[in-house]
């Protein structure tokens, strides 16, 4: 991270610099920190630029200038995310900065960094990676200008995005580079992003059009032959085949028709952002797309370039995956901060034991970065880095998280991943589980156990993340869940109760969680603890309406767990629910969806959840209003605030 650092490693220059907007930590939480470790285990000289000013370019030029090229990323959340609050309100605190401090990265951080690299730089490569650029790769919805914004590839002087979980990608760039290949020439690498001029993009669009021309004319013309041949013989037949294969540049014809067999060609910017239905198509072209095995390219037109994306990289293996979470990670913020990074605090003493998720919820984008098949890694790669943990000094005795973007999908796969990839016309979960996917917690169960009996280890905790619906697939898991790995809570994320809403965000319905609700129960009974469910739930999220909230604090008076973890929907890029936030339009069914999108509903549905706080009296009462429900005022049990006139 400083000149001096390099100089005492013998290096005189770096092959690659790392731009981040997050603080440096080298724990494989941190995505800056697992590019860096996959690098430098390829051979690379790697240096880290960490929450750089942006008024000027002078903290970039602090490493000198790269010998292959620079990587630029927002950091582990879109920067937006990062700063802003879902009312658009700068936040109080950053995790991922040293001391929780604000400030300490840009909006729309990597067009503002490729923006002062090019400025130092002007030569050098720039490659986009991290969840902001990978989830902004196409026209998208911008929440916080409330307009369709180009893809970022379009806005930033780069020259490539790397999309999904980035390690085989960045490698081989790296490597074409150092044996000499031209940046503009690197186009064919599964995961990423290139450009293309709008010249080029007419010349072949052209070219295919004529190519398909020229194959209707040589399909015409051996018919015809067929039948001079029936009556003259061959010899026709053979000249006519010469004549034709001169007329075409067969190697353009093939080059341009093996293109348009791969790629698919969606709504342009200027279409996405004039007409929602166009846009709502283009999402759903590219959301079906993302597929590893049977995923096509994606072509989508800009006014100044046309954004080209390759089909989707891989999952690494279980080889490959155990491979990278044993480097030589350091498990702590660098040296030089002075204040503790909060992030790493809540992240320092858990496992990752998989990537990908096949929940499918609408509101996630974890579909279009890991994808929905299940990459695990070894029970003994997960145990080797463990006992490394209970090596750490300050080490308590406390695994405190171990999983992936879910708990408990951990060695599930599907018999017919392997073939096809994730299935395009059905989802794992929604309505109900799939009778196709294993939904077996045997190895997990395992590893949990074998984790449990490492020396030093006292606890080995879940409390969050666990996909509920699942957990109810294996009796065994659950009762392990509630014997050994909670803590007093269980943290769930329901998220609604009302049918509507849940269809919307393709969740489980309120019967599913009362299900769980009542076995956990049982099962703590059984085994003698007092444990208790803790509920995450939304407000304004697309579908949801002022009757739905209604339900939901009805529900919530009803069964209990009144709660203070309830978020707001944030239209963040690239899922299903900004898509239908955006254009009011379910992009699978083109069926109308109702939004909230003025300030006032969306803050009477926040308020509905939180119905008894004082503070949110009259907006709960306007609401009820508005509702037609004032049934629900008065001193009555059903009641969910009482009369005006009543002290409340």
């Amino acid at each position: 991270m400083s000149p001096e650092e390099v100089k005492a490693r013998g290096w005189k220059e770096l092959d690659i610099i790392l731009v981040t907007g997050d603080a440096y930590v080298d724990h494989s939480s941190f995505g800056t920190a697992i590019i860096g470790r996959v690098l430098e285990d390829a051979g690379f000289r790697v240096g880290i630029i960490a929450q750089p000013r942006w008024d000027s370019p002078e903290d970039f030029k602090k490493l000198g200038k790269p010998r292959l090229f620079f990587s630029v990323s927002a950091g582990n959340t879109d920067s937006m995310v990062s700063n802003l609050t879902p009312g658009l309100k700068p936040r109080d605190k950053d995790a991922y900065s040293p001391g929780g401090k604000t400030g300490l990265r840009p909006n729309r951080a990597i067009i503002i960094y490729s923006n002062r690299i090019k400025e130092a730089f002007p030569d050098v490569p720039i490659i986009l990676g991290g969840i902001e650029a990978s989830l902004r790769r196409f026209a998208h919805y911008d929440y916080l200008s409330d307009k369709v914004r180009q893809s970022i590839l379009a806005d930033a002087p780069a020259d490539l995005v790397v999309y999904g979980m980035g390690e085989l990608q960045i490698v081989e760039i790296a490597k074409r580079l150092q044996a000499g290949d031209n940046i503009r020439k690197i186009r064919d690498i599964p995961g990423t992003v290139w450009k293309m001029e709008v010249k080029a993009w007419k010349e072949l669009k052209e070219k295919g059009k004529k190519t398909v021309k020229e194959q209707n004319g040589q399909e015409q013309g051996k018919q015809e032959q067929k039948g001079e041949k029936e009556s003259e013989g061959g010899e026709s037949e053979e000249k006519e085949a010469r004549s034709i294969s001169d007329v075409i540049d067969r190697d353009v014809a093939e080059d341009t028709a093996e293109f348009f067999k791969e790629y698919i060609e969606i709504p342009s910017f200027s279409e996405v952002s004039q007409d929602k239905t166009a846009f709502a198509k283009a999402f759903r072209t590219y959301f079906l797309e993302q597929n590893p095995v049977t995923g096509k390219g994606i072509v989508q037109p800009h006014s100044k370039a046309v954004i080209v994306q390759n089909r989707p990289m891989r999952s690494l293996k279980e080889a490959e995956l155990d491979h990278v979470y044993e480097l030589p990670f350091t498990g702590e913020a660098h040296p030089s901060y002075t204040e503790p990074v909060p992030a790493l605090e809540m992240v320092k003493f858990s496992l990752t034991t998989h990537r990908g998720c096949f929940g499918g919820c609408s509101f996630c984008a974890i579909t279009q970065h890991q994808g929905r098949m299940i990459a695990s890694r070894s029970i003994e790669s997960v145990l080797r880095e463990a006992k490394k943990l209970t090596e750490k000094p300050d080490f308590k005795g406390i695994i405190n998280g171990v999983g992936g973007p879910t708990a408990n999908m951990y060695g599930m796969g599907c018999r017919s991943w392997e073939k096809k990839g994730a299935c395009l016309d059905k989802a794992c979960l929604y309505p109900r589980t799939c009778p196709s996917l294993d939904t077996s917690h045997k190895k997990l169960l395992e590893l949990m156990q074998r984790l449990r009996e490492l020396p030093r280890v006292k606890h080995v905790f879940t409390g969050y993340g666990v996909r509920y619906d699942l957990a109810l697939e294996d009796e065994e898991y659950l009762e392990e869940l509630c014997s050994h790995h909670i803590s007093g809570q269980l943290r769930v994320a329901p998220e609604h109760f009302s049918k509507r809403v849940t269809d919307a965000m393709s969740k489980p319905g309120k019967e599913v969680y009362e299900r769980f609700a009542e076995k956990f129960t049982a099962l703590n009974k059984k085994c003698g603890k007092e444990q208790y469910i803790v509920n995450y739930l939304m407000s304004g999220h697309p579908g949801c309406t002022l009757e739905d909230m209604i339900e939901m604090a009805e529900y919530v008076r009803d069964h209990g767990g009144y709660t203070e973890q309830v978020q707001d929907f944030t239209p963040t890029p690239m899922t299903v629910s900004t898509c239908m936030y955006y254009t009011e339009l379910d992009p699978f069914t083109g069926k109308k969806v109702h939004v909230a999108k003025g300030k006032k509903e969306k803050t009477m549905q926040r308020a509905l959840m939180h119905y008894r706080s004082p503070a949110n009296y009259e907006l709960v009462y306007e609401a009820l209003e508005k509702a037609g429900r004032l049934d629900l005022v008065g001193n009555a049990h059903k009641c969910l605030i009482r009369r005006k006139n009543k002290f409340y």
